[in-house]
């Protein structure tokens, strides 16, 4: 299915992240839907996708930095699927986003060809989509040190399968085996572990996240870098791999959509709205 995506949003209209953006062209992108832990919508993913086109063409805009709303005390804690929430998105916005495209392959794309640096500054908990997009979407990952804050893939315990075509940036970042223990088992991730394993490039202090992010970034300007080989340098190595990226992306898509309509998925669903933990059966 095509989706136009010309319509304009202005920044003011955003429901579900706050976008700021410095004099010196850094940008932050903030994930604020705090009464819900900051999960995200199809309405957030819109949103985040609309930050990344005006960011993408704003030659003042240099570089992106994802970060989740401290009210929420989390950076994502993931993908958040409400009918009742669809009818309240204006239906010229609702005609843009594409209901069964559950892997956010649209998105996973965006962020794969975005030219800019993206860094993220994982401030809080981060589950399912909340670090699959992340990992798939930053060229920089930084995560408070801090024991609230973990990383967790619980796509099995929700009964569907990974996204963000996580099904290929995991065990490529990985290997195969670390992958399917962190999926098979839900385990959670602390920054320590995670930093360990390769998904992040560095714990960090929490009150020091925010202020060594930003520092980061401002290595990334001009003067002190040719900012134009960093988009040429992002451009080549990302390149490389979007044809993988693409095929796993649609495998997801196919996979989840069988998935949520098994009858382990409404358990899970209704184990959730319990909360209480779900007994599966295997259909």
């Amino acid at each position: 299915m095509n989706f136009k995506e010309n319509i304009t949003m202005n920044m003011d209209d955003f429901n579900e992240v706050i976008f700021e953006k410095d004099e010196n062209g850094i940008c932050v992108l903030t994930i604020n839907a705090p009464e819900r832990r900051n999960a995200m919508s199809p309405r957030t993913f819109f949103e985040i996708g609309k930050v990344l086109d005006f960011v993408e063409t704003d030659q003042s805009s240099k570089v992106l930095i994802l970060t989740g709303s401290g009210e929420g005390k989390a950076f994502s804690s993931g993908g958040y699927f409400n009918l009742k929430e669809l009818t309240k998105i204006p239906k010229e916005i609702l005609d843009q986003i594409d209901l069964e495209d559950l892997a956010q392959k649209r998105l996973a794309l965006k962020f794969w060809d975005f030219p800019k640096p993206v860094i993220a500054a994982i401030n809080g908990l981060a589950l399912g989509a909340g670090i699959t997009m992340p990992l798939i979407g930053a060229d920089l990952i930084y995560m408070a040190n801090d024991p609230d804050v973990f990383l967790g893939f619980y796509f099995l315990k929700r009964a569907v399968v990974p996204e963000f075509g996580s099904s290929f940036i995991l065990p490529f970042r990985i290997g195969f085996h670390k992958t399917f223990e962190l999926l098979f088992f839900a385990q959670k991730i602390s920054a320590q572990e995670a930093e360990k394993f390769g998904l992040i490039n560095k714990a960090i202090a929490p009150e020091r996240l925010m202020p060594f992010v930003k520092e980061q970034a401002l290595k990334l300007l001009p003067p002190q870098t040719a900012f134009g080989t960093i988009i040429s340098t992002k451009t080549l190595v990302r390149a490389q791999f979007r044809e993988t990226l693409v095929k796993a992306l649609d495998e997801e898509n196919e996979r989840m959509l069988i998935a949520v309509r098994t009858k382990d998925f409404r358990e899970a669903t209704r184990s959730l709205v319990e909360k209480r933990n779900p007994h599966f059966k295997g259909k």
